[in-house]
């Protein structure tokens, strides 16, 4: 099923251009990372399930590159830029071959399914 994007053709042309360029530096930077890595995380200070991920991936001994943005105090529209972009609510978000996998615990899943390692191969 298809998630609800609200169509362009439904939001006034005089703020299309605004929507477009809101925060996009930060989506950016984390599409280059996505194309230059085969694993990332992106996530934030203060929250434990950033941490939890890359402690799993390094666990299974697969590298990653990893994005910080700010924390709970600060850089929170930044932030949410990239949540706007993905559909997904929480940091971290788990990138795999340019896929977004979800958080800490789908990736926890694909590493113990063993389905992250078919993803990586």
């Amino acid at each position: 099923m298809p998630r609800p994007i609200l169509d362009e053709a439904s939001i006034h042309p005089a703020i299309r251009e605004k929507i477009a360029t809101h925060e996009q530096a930060i989506v950016r930077e984390v599409q280059a990372a996505v194309a230059q890595h085969a694993v990332v995380v992106v996530g934030m200070g203060m929250n434990p399930f950033p941490k939890k991920a890359r402690k799993a991936l390094d666990a299974a001994a697969v590298a990653h590159q990893y994005l910080e943005y700010g924390n709970y105090f600060n850089t929170w529209r930044q932030r949410n830029a990239l949540k706007l972009w993905t559909g997904w609510p929480t940091m971290p978000m788990v990138f795999v071959k340019g896929t977004l996998v979800g958080g800490a615990n789908e990736l926890i899943s694909l590493i113990d399914s063993g389905e992250l390692k078919k993803m990586l191969a």
